[in-house]
């Protein structure tokens, strides 16, 4: 009975210390949180993507290869070694002749 007591006691001195937001509240800052993280990693790629563009003989279709191969930047293509890029797949090997002569 006062094990009772005390747990009721606890639940009644403790709730006031609990923030007045609710669940819900906090589920929705949460997704907001989420839909503004994708958003900007979306925009990072596509301006990455379009950055690798700039590179001679990189489209749109390789670039975009090499960017999901994990080549994030024009550095990190130049710098690669033929092996790696000729993995990727849209790589051919005239369009790694061009980046080599970057080097």
């Amino acid at each position: 009975m006062i094990s009772k007591f005390l747990s009721k006691l606890k639940s009644i001195l403790f709730k006031s210390a609990v923030t007045s937001e609710t669940p819900l509240k906090k589920e929705k800052k949460a997704a907001k949180s989420a839909k503004t993280k994708t958003k900007t990693k979306a925009v990072n790629s596509k301006k990455n993507i379009e950055t690798l563009t700039t590179l001679p003989g990189v489209g749109a279709k390789s670039a975009k290869a090499l960017y999901e191969a994990g080549f994030k930047t024009t550095k990190a293509v130049i710098a690669a070694d033929e092996k790696d890029l000729l993995a990727v797949s849209g790589v051919g090997i005239n369009l790694v002749k061009k980046l080599k002569k970057l080097k």
